[in-house]
């Protein structure tokens, strides 16, 4: 999809929702963003779903945007249309927390802040998930390396500056994450967003924390892309191998 320029409103957020096949949930979660973040300009990146999704979820949200199906393609597709002076990244299986658009703003309000994101927790009570949400807030910080769950947020010229979600196979929202680090100030913020365990329960939740973390140190080591796309899809093809 070609970039269109848009005008640029100074403090609203514009939140960016990547769906593919999302039609079983997507109007109870744009109806939660709408409750829990009123006056957000709500944008649907819609990759190509075949069951309906970007048809349910006109009406519910200010606009939706079709693109190639990639979640690099379709975020920056959701970005290009955005009239927010702020962009918000959020994935349509998550729980945002209440206060949102406050936080979010608060943090902006120090000038050196080009963005952020929030801290995830897992709804499962087995340790594993203690374990993989903890690891993964501290990584934000220790390693400057935030998963798309934790709901990225940005200023709209900073995010363009950074140049864009890169078009990776894998680690495109670390790599986003990492670049505007570089232009300033990053900040983790205090509440959560409920992420969804479906991949974690679908893969096994030891195996993919495992796989995070080794992706994540080899991410940090520089490892080229293709070979962190080719570890991740070999464990999930294991894993549908061994489900079938």
């Amino acid at each position: 999809m070609n970039a269109v320029s848009q005008p640029q409103g100074n403090g609203t957020v514009s939140i960016v929702v990547p769906v593919l096949d999302e039609a079983a949930r997507i109007r109870e979660f744009l109806d939660h963003l709408r409750e829990r973040a009123p006056g957000a300009e709500i944008i649907v990146a819609d990759g190509g779903s075949g069951d309906g999704t970007a048809q349910l979820a006109a009406g519910h949200c200010d606009r939706v945007v079709t693109s190639a199906h990639g979640r690099a393609t379709q975020m920056n597709a959701g970005a290009d249309v955005a009239n927010g002076g702020v962009l918000w990244f959020v994935h349509a299986d998550s729980e945002i927390p209440r206060g949102c658009l406050d936080e979010i703003a608060r943090a902006l309000a120090d000038p050196r802040t080009v963005g952020g994101c929030f801290r995830i927790r897992f709804p499962r009570r087995e340790m594993i998930y203690r374990v993989s949400d903890t690891l993964g807030n501290i990584a934000v910080d220790l390693l400057r390396r935030s998963y798309g769950d934790h709901g990225i947020f940005c200023r709209r010229d900073e995010f363009s500056a950074a140049g864009r979600y890169p078009e990776l196979a894998i680690m495109e929202d670390a790599e986003l994450y990492r670049r505007l680090s570089r232009r300033g100030r990053m900040r983790q913020l205090e509440s959560e967003i409920i992420a969804s365990p479906r991949r974690y329960e679908r893969i096994g939740p030891w195996r993919l924390t495992a796989a995070f973390a080794l992706i994540s140190m080899l991410w940090v080591l520089r490892a080229p892309n293709p070979l962190l796309a080719r570890i991740y899809s070999r464990l999930c093809r294991s894993a549908h191998e061994r489900n079938a």
